[in-house]
């Protein structure tokens, strides 16, 4: 209804359309806690408010779980693990084939979903959905290749028998900045391995795994397979599951901080874990690469989700004889982008995710300024409601600024310069993390024996992404240790048990 009978303008009629859309979609999200295949409120009836994060107000309020409810949620999935864990493996795959078909097919409004509660633009959000849906098609694929193997004992008498059996009851903990593909990326092979599940999302993010929660419950996973808690204070939920003897597994991503507590209270129960923590990415430019590509694969590796991503290019060190071109032309790319609300046409930077956040990208931008880095575009935060920054690159950052050795997690591009291959490697190096390397170079030689030399979990050679649900994802030193995705995910939850037959 319009007040005194005024029509509205056509751009008054697209808003009026777009805020009744965006309210259909929330609508449509269960906010309750997901526990033993039914939804519920918690058990003190508390509940948490999930913001938006390009105008600081709130979208929807779920459930805040206490303790009780993690207990609750964690008996559910030990009382359906002994089922679960013989189950067909074909019918663990069909499940999983059938979640990723529905993904597909509500791919709008999952895409919505996040960008309303994370901030970045909608193109984003929707490669993030297609990205996460090939995770449940890769492991409903790999369900049905789980064995052992057979052999004669070395000394004729006798047999060796190994069989793969699922670990049991896991306990999850995703972050929130890729919220879908990091929940697809464990649950997957830990579903078609035959785990049950506990997940905590986190508290900026959770409506995007209660939709997924809806979508495996509705492709028929039984009840207590997966359960899923949303709360407000992590630890307090978390750390009592861990502490619990029913608990066999924790996976965690986040921050390489939280990841030490945890391992600590996981070191109890001796859980096996995966920990998928902090990464501080070099990116090399050597004299011989080719600029375009190296523009074009900077663009993905620092741009992609607002920098928010652990695998973002933290660093940038360019050779000293193309620097110059390379932070102009990176500055132009970076410049040319559009910032505003990721559901409006034409965005590609949405806000980060608090005020928090957007304060220490604010704080590592001063202090390289103040330490002599040379502002070549944006620089501060962008006024107005939200919790919007200014793409940025710096150049001739002194390898002593913060942001060289924190990860910035935000669309600041620091810039040094090398000019011997020793050198690079060096500073490559220079870092307590490693999950992630990029590298451009056209000399095959030197790619090799920079590949070897870097030391990371991964490297993006010649190309700005590495994430693949077909590839190990991981990193070494203080970046964590596991593998997610690829024919290596699924062994993070199968035991191998050993049997010696005597014939």
């Amino acid at each position: 209804m319009f007040l005194l009978g005024r029509v509205p303008g056509a751009d008054e009629r697209c808003t009026m359309t777009t805020v009744a859309r965006e309210q259909e979609v929330l609508d449509g999200v269960p906010t309750e806690l997901f526990i033993a295949g039914e939804w519920r409120a918690a058990a003190a009836g508390g509940t948490l408010a999930v913001e938006d994060p390009s105008t600081g107000e709130p979208l929807v309020e779920v459930a805040d779980a206490q303790v009780d409810d993690a207990l609750a949620a964690l008996a559910a999935a030990a009382d359906a693990q002994a089922e679960w864990g013989v189950a067909a493996p074909r019918e663990r795959g069909e499940i999983l084939r059938r979640a990723y078909q529905a993904i597909v097919d509500q791919s709008e409004d999952l895409a919505l979903i996040m960008t309303l509660e994370m901030g970045k633009a909608l193109a984003e959000s929707r490669a993030e959905i297609a990205y996460a849906a090939e995770f449940f098609r890769w492991f409903s694929e790999e369900a049905v290749r789980i064995h052992g193997r057979y052999m004669v004992n070395t000394t004729g008498k006798g047999r060796i028998l190994t069989m793969r059996q699922p670990v049991g009851p896991c306990v999850f903990v995703t972050p929130w900045n890729f919220p879908t593909a990091m929940g697809t990326r464990k649950l997957a092979p830990a579903i078609a391995a035959g785990c049950t599940v506990v997940v905590k999302p986190a508290q900026q993010t959770p409506l995007s795994m209660l939709a997924l929660a809806r979508i495996l419950q509705q492709a028929g996973l039984p009840a207590g397979v997966l359960n899923v808690i949303t709360a407000k204070h992590s630890g307090a939920v978390i750390e009592p599951l861990l502490r619990d003897p029913r608990t066999r597994k924790l996976s965690f991503t986040g921050s390489t901080e939280v990841g030490r507590t945890l391992i600590e209270q996981s070191a109890e129960q001796v859980l096996r874990v995966s920990m998928e923590l902090g990464g501080n990415a070099p990116f090399l430019v050597f004299e011989d690469a080719d600029l375009d590509a190296a523009i074009d694969g900077a663009m993905l590796a620092k741009m992609r989700n607002v920098g928010e991503a652990c695998t973002a290019a933290n660093r940038f060190h360019v050779h000293e004889s193309v620097a110059d071109e390379f932070a102009r032309r990176l500055a132009e790319r970076m410049g040319a982008l559009k910032v505003g609300r990721g559901t409006e046409p034409g965005v590609d930077v949405g806000p980060l995710i608090d005020e928090a956040q957007r304060a220490k990208v604010t704080e590592l931008v001063s202090d390289a300024v103040d330490r002599g880095a040379r502002v070549l575009l944006g620089g501060e935060p962008v006024n107005g409601r939200g919790y919007f920054f200014a793409p940025t690159v710096l150049a001739e950052v002194p390898e002593d600024a913060r942001a060289f050795s924190e990860e910035i997690f935000g669309p600041v591009a620091p810039i040094s310069t090398f000019s011997t291959e020793e050198q690079a490697l060096t500073e490559a190096n220079r870092t307590e993390y490693g999950l992630v390397a990029y590298v451009y170079t056209r000399d095959l030689s030197r790619a090799f024996r920079v590949c070897e030399a870097i030391e990371t979990g991964m490297i993006g050679l010649n190309q700005g992404v590495v994430s693949n649900a077909a590839a190990p994802f991981g990193g070494v030193k203080q970046s964590g240790f596991g593998r997610e995705g690829g024919f290596e995910g699924i062994s993070e939850y199968l035991e191998t048990k050993y049997v010696a037959m005597g014939i």
